[in-house]
């Protein structure tokens, strides 16, 4: 044997195992090859009144049933006192053309000192959270009959203690509806404190509309948003909101719809309907599950706009839910829906001389609101949903031909009926197919590079709901890092592919912890506390580092969808001078990688955001921070960095650029 030819043998083979091992473990990312743009509107926000999103959450009322129009007019109200006898309390239900709001109490009271004749108010699920030194406003339309009562009004603790007080004195005598409101502050917090209405004097008088809002809102707007939730959003920086809703647009029937023009103008001309919820889920009924429309159309606008996010809405196409009664309006009939689209375009996008316009102005807001994109329809199928969709098409694109229209390609991603539907939209032209996906994290990893062979020429792609969940368990323990990293996985895949998807946005969006019915949910919040999930730091961060283009990233000549548990993509931001990298390690053990960065003159040190935990990991009221970013520095070697991938990780790489 000729050893010295041997060892050389030996040698050369183990020089080709380790550069094989160095280059299996090389990740370049060329900012020079841009995949495609990302759009400004790339991750947005889905909001829906579902687990008392609205009504009991952004909503910042905090009185339940304050127009007396539930199914039950005094639910959420109890009478109190001593001086109170049949008949003093009384609901009365007006009748009259289209009147929106008929029902108001009467309170007939004879010779009341304070706390011997009353109403109670309970608040929405939990209560209402009162908090110390803060001021609270306490308004009512009311209608003297026989003038004679002052009202005491009272916050209370949970134990009954009074934590604030103050009197109004109606002074309208005019006979007609007024309105009158009055202050108080709050010397202590409750958590689940309640609203009292002492009766003083004699008298008879009509109320309704009976509210109280904290001064805390969102911009201090009166009878506005409550800020803690809507800051949140707001440091999503989120391309567009979604509202207001999917399953809630459909209704169970059509009389049971989101009719848009019914939540705008004065708040009692608004019509209150049932929540589609309130009987959905038989494992947590929810009977007092309203929308009273306080947070309408107008105000989902004006909201967008505050936080620098395109508004789309989505408006019902004459289909009723298909899961439970699958009510159609006739074609022949359909022309009011497709003439509320329209107008719905006016009001957002007309000057104030324009009758919608002219209606939009008059709450206040005289600049249009720019509306690019509109949603026709939420998770209907079948020829019958083409048929209609094909209409409401028609006749926008003939007067508003550069707004986006938004078509459903159903409830699921993968069956009969979606590719039924994906083959007649893109037929149709469609401007963007609504994708939605509830799946298990293994679908969202498996599908990773789903988008990567969809034509770049076609329709466009919103991935309009999803989240990955996690099986047998429920409410919040349903947010776990096993779930946010597969949703993490699946959106390198979104955005290594935004040439194709120009949307994404994860749902639901908002829980109460004491009023959820469907979980998981990006953000939980109670009556005093907020907290976001693994996955809201999951969206927070690709949103808020989205860039403007997409860089090509390759290990051995191919993208990163899943080799090795690895999931990788990278924009370059020509805005920041930013090249980004979003990498996931989804093996329960760490990965060394070297990431060369091929393309600009970076700068010498990089900056770190890592996610990562346990897969059973989350956060909570009790623990918000459980897994949350944390950062660090990087020194590059040259265009190299050498990173360490945690187990279960999600790490991002920002390097500034010349």
């Amino acid at each position: 044997m000729n050893y010295k030819n041997y060892f050389l043998v030996l040698l050369l083979t183990g020089i080709c195992q380790t550069a094989k091992s160095q280059h299996k473990d090389l990740i370049v990312v060329n900012a020079a090859q841009s995949q495609g743009t990302v759009s400004p509107t790339m991750w947005g926000v889905f909001f829906e009144d579902i687990n008392m999103g609205a009504d009991g959450g952004i909503y910042a009322e905090m009185v339940k049933n304050r127009s007396f129009e539930f199914l039950k007019p005094l639910m959420g109200w109890s009478v109190k006192g001593n001086k109170i006898t049949e008949g003093d309390i009384l609901i009365l239900n007006r009748q009259g053309a289209n009147l929106a709001n008929p029902r108001f109490v009467r309170a007939n009271i004879k010779g009341a000192d304070k706390g011997e004749a009353g109403m109670s108010n309970e608040g929405f699920k939990g209560g209402m959270g009162i908090k110390k030194d803060l001021r609270y406003d306490f308004s009512l339309m009311y209608r003297q009959q026989t003038p004679g009562l002052s009202l005491h009004v009272e916050l209370l603790d949970e134990q009954n203690n009074v934590l604030g007080t103050a009197v109004l004195k109606p002074t309208d005598a005019s006979g007609q509806w007024a309105k009158q409101e009055v202050s108080l502050n709050a010397k202590a917090s409750s958590a689940k404190g309640k609203l009292n209405i002492w009766f003083e004097g004699s008298g008879v008088l009509d109320m309704d509309m009976i509210s109280l809002f904290p001064s805390d809102t969102w911009k201090g707007r009166k009878k506005g948003m409550r800020a803690d939730m809507i800051q949140m959003l707001a440091d999503m920086k989120p391309g567009f909101i979604r509202f207001p809703g999917g399953c809630i647009v459909e209704g169970i029937d059509l009389a049971n719809r989101y009719q848009w023009k019914k939540t705008i103008g004065p708040l009692e001309e608004r019509q209150l309907i049932m929540n589609r919820w309130n009987v959905e889920f038989a494992h947590r009924p929810a009977p007092d599950y309203f929308q009273t429309f306080g947070l309408g159309f107008f105000e989902y606008f004006q909201l967008s706009e505050d936080i620098g996010a395109e508004p789309l809405p989505i408006l019902n196409c004459g289909m009723a839910c298909q899961f439970n009664t699958a009510e159609v309006v006739p074609l022949d009939q359909l022309d009011p829906y497709v003439q509320d689209a329209l107008d719905l375009i006016e009001f957002a996008n007309g000057d104030a001389s324009s009758d919608w316009g002219k209606v939009r102005a008059s709450m206040g807001h005289a600049a249009p609101f720019n509306l690019k994109y509109l949603g026709v329809g939420n998770e209907n199928w079948g020829p019958q949903y083409i048929e209609r969709a094909k209409a409401f098409q028609k006749a926008i694109k003939a007067k508003y031909p550069k707004i986006n229209l938004i078509f459903s390609s159903g409830t699921d991603p993968d069956s009969e009926r979606f590719h039924y539907l994906d083959k007649e939209l893109r037929a149709m032209d469609a401007d963007i197919i609504d994708e939605h996906y509830y799946r298990s994290p293994d679908w969202f990893l498996k599908n990773a590079a789903r988008y990567d062979s969809y034509d770049r020429k076609g329709a466009k792609v919103f991935a309009g709901e999803y989240a990955a969940h996690v099986d047998k368990t429920v409410g919040t323990k349903r947010n776990t890092w096993q779930a946010a990293i597969a949703e993490a996985a699946f959106m390198t895949g979104l955005e290594r592919n935004a040439a194709v998807v120009n949307m994404a946005s994860y749902a639901p969006l908002f829980a109460n912890t004491e009023g959820w019915q469907w979980a998981p949910d990006l953000i939980w919040v109670d009556n005093m506390n907020i907290y976001g999930t693994p996955n809201y730091y999951v969206q927070k961060l690709f949103s808020t580092n989205k860039g403007t283009q997409v860089a090509s990233v390759l290990a051995e000549g191919k993208s990163l969808s899943g080799q090795d548990g690895l999931y990788v993509s990278a924009v370059v931001d020509n805005v920041k001078k930013e090249l980004i990298v979003k990498l996931v390690n989804t093996k329960d053990t760490e990965q060394k990688k070297q990431v060369s960065l091929e393309g600009l003159k970076l700068a010498a040190e990089a900056q770190l955001t890592i996610l990562q935990g346990g897969l059973t990991d989350q956060n909570s009221m009790d623990s918000p921070s459980a897994i949350v970013p944390a950062e660090a520095k990087l020194k590059l070697k040259g265009k190299t960095a050498a990173l360490k991938l945690p187990a279960n990780s999600l790490v991002m790489l920002k390097v500034s650029y010349k």
